[in-house]
């Protein structure tokens, strides 16, 4: 295992091309469990791919333990690396299979069986371990990959791109759940690539939110959802993502298309000494919603009161902004006029979309 330091790391893959990832120090520690999360197209599998020694970064170095492997390959980094579709032997039995990584670095036989055998129950694969690969479905096959990637001791990090993108949704989950199992129970640092919010959300301690090949934030799941550092991580984490509106400071209070929402007075002051478009965001979940008008509640049209079962999700036209709220499934809502609260702890305000603090 290792400590993993990226220092003043950037690519082009054209010389004088568009940059996919644009300089940035970055550290793993050894032993975390992380998910790079973005959209195509981010620069997450590209950074991944530096990691791994798959590609060599146009600028900046990287360090394993504070050892310079820039201008090594995957070999010389004792990587392991798992890919998006299944990389495995399909004339092999699912045994040979995940030996394979251990029998070519000459692990003894016996010790190549006890941990064969160890990964295989990890992931549900004991009752097949004499089957051939060809045989299986692509679950299970990509079940064999994970495993390929887990069955040697002696890796610096395992770095997943995507790995779960063939899965069916139920396999996704309970895989997910048995990764993080995994990960607890042998310590070795994981990095998951993936575009997905809940699969990130749910496997990893702490996640870098990529954006047009930049990195806008790294934190724990809840930092993600309770404290945004971007509009675009308010944006893409959040099922709906964050209510953002451009506003103006008067006083302590932020005027979105004339209506006015209360802000803790110091935050409205740090806003008034700042130059820049000026954003308010609030999370659908902290919006309130009321029957009555009463100080600090702002008039809204309500247009739509969606029941999903477990929750409702409201949405209201405040001047010309749509607004998001999250509310309990008993909650008492209804098609019409109504009125709207943003509790000045969860109102955040944001300068050329990044966190005032």
């Amino acid at each position: 295992m290792a400590r993993i330091e990226l220092r003043e790391v950037g690519h082009a893959y054209h010389p004088g091309g568009p940059s996919a990832l644009r300089p940035l120090n970055l550290t793993w520690d050894d032993g975390g469990a992380y998910a790079l999360l973005g959209p195509s197209g981010c620069g997450k599998t590209t950074m991944l791919n530096i990691m791994s020694g798959l590609v060599r970064p146009s600028q900046g170095r990287v360090l394993f333990d504070g050892h310079d492997v820039t201008d090594l390959d995957p070999r010389g980094r004792n990587i392991a690396q798992v890919f998006q579709f299944p990389v495995i032997y399909d004339t092999m039995t699912v045994f040979d299979n995940l030996a394979f990584p251990l029998r070519n670095r000459g692990i003894p036989d016996a010790e190549v069986t006890g941990r064969v055998v160890e990964i295989a129950e990890m992931l549900d694969l004991g009752d097949q371990l004499r089957r051939r690969a060809a045989g299986l479905t692509a679950d299970a096959k990509q079940k064999i990959s994970l495993g390929r990637g887990l069955v040697r001791t002696d890796v610096a990090a395992v770095l997943f791109d995507e790995p779960l993108t063939v899965i069916n949704p139920h396999m996704k989950f309970l895989l997910r759940r048995k990764l993080k199992q995994v990960h607890e129970k042998l310590g070795i640092t994981f990095i998951y690539v993936t575009h997905d919010q809940n699969e990130a959300l749910t496997f990893a301690d702490k996640v870098v939110v990529m954006h047009e090949g930049d990195v806008v934030q790294i934190g724990s799941p809840q930092d993600l959802f309770e404290r945004p550092a971007h509009t675009f991580v308010g944006h893409f984490i959040g099922s709906p993502g964050m209510n953002l509106f451009p506003c103006a400071i008067e006083g302590a209070e932020a005027k979105v298309d004339g209506h006015a929402i209360p802000l803790d007075p110091a935050y409205a002051n740090r806003a008034r000494q700042t130059n820049g478009m000026l954003q308010l965001g609030i999370r659908p979940e902290f919006v309130r919603y009321h029957l009555n008008a009463a100080p600090g509640r702002v008039a809204a049209d309500i247009i739509d009161v969606q029941n999903l079962g477990i929750y409702k999700i409201l949405t209201a036209r405040m001047g010309g902004h749509l607004v998001r709220a999250k509310l309990e499934e008993g909650a008492d809502a209804m098609v019409g006029r109504g009125w709207l609260s943003f509790p000045p702890e969860w109102t955040r305000l944001y300068v050329d979309g990044d966190v005032l603090t």
